[in-house]
């Protein structure tokens, strides 16, 4: 059956599942869809598109309260009841969805939010190759001590075999999606916390511990060779 959200219902996003739960968001979704299909639901009345840091179009599904509970009803304790706690704030806030699925049912509904999601991307896009100009367009200025010395921390953390970003991580690892959210609890399994470093970017990004990578995701920084 098709099933299709209203614009008075709450939603829990499987981005935000993924980061409760300490699960990847890929087999998140792919637990969803499972779930769907068993419930013979439709599951593109659920999913919709976003472009991700790295500009590639990704999938993100919202669920219901009821449709969120049930999906982890499977996962441990300590999952059920982060989702259910989370649940508790969501309705004690009155917390609407920040995107509500459209009524496929309804073409003009579906062909406008799709039209302004694709208007949203393009922003984001425009966005980021103006800041490009901007940047590029800069006068160049002698760099101050702080900037020196945030630079040659850059530098060497490239080439460190202890701490690695995850920016760093997903090019050694032809484009690999991490989650920080995975590494953050890794870090503090493992006991040794990420450490804030700069980014030409950003400003500050986390660089995590060898240990950190190798709990989470079986990799060896000095395995990997730095391009």
């Amino acid at each position: 059956m098709k099933l299709a959200l209203s614009n008075k219902q709450q939603t829990m996003s499987s981005r935000e599942i993924a980061t409760l739960t300490k699960k990847e968001h890929f087999h998140i979704k792919r637990d969803i869809e499972t779930m769907l299909k068993e419930l013979e639901i439709d599951v593109s009345s659920f999913g919709y598109t976003y472009p991700d840091s790295y500009g590639r179009v990704q999938t993100e599904y919202l669920l219901t309260r009821e449709l969120s509970l049930t999906l982890v009803t499977g996962y441990g304790v300590r999952c059920r009841h982060a989702i259910n706690v989370r649940w508790l704030e969501l309705e004690a806030d009155g917390v609407k969805p920040a995107f509500v699925i459209p009524d496929f049912s309804k073409p003009a509904q579906a062909a406008r939010a799709w039209a302004e999601q694709y208007e949203a991307r393009q922003l984001a896009e425009e966005t980021k190759a103006e800041r490009g100009s901007r940047l590029e367009a800069m006068p160049v200025n002698t760099p101050s001590q702080a900037v020196k010395k945030a630079t040659r921390l850059e530098v060497e953390l490239d080439k460190s075999k202890q701490y690695a970003t995850i920016k760093r991580m997903g090019m050694l690892c032809h484009g690999q999606v991490f989650s920080w959210s995975t590494l953050k609890s890794a870090s503090a399994d493992v006991g040794i916390p990420a450490i804030s470093v700069f980014d030409a970017n950003c400003g500050t990004v986390k660089a995590y511990h060898a240990e950190a990578w190798r709990e989470a995701y079986a990799l060896e920084i000095d395995a990997l060779e730095v391009a």
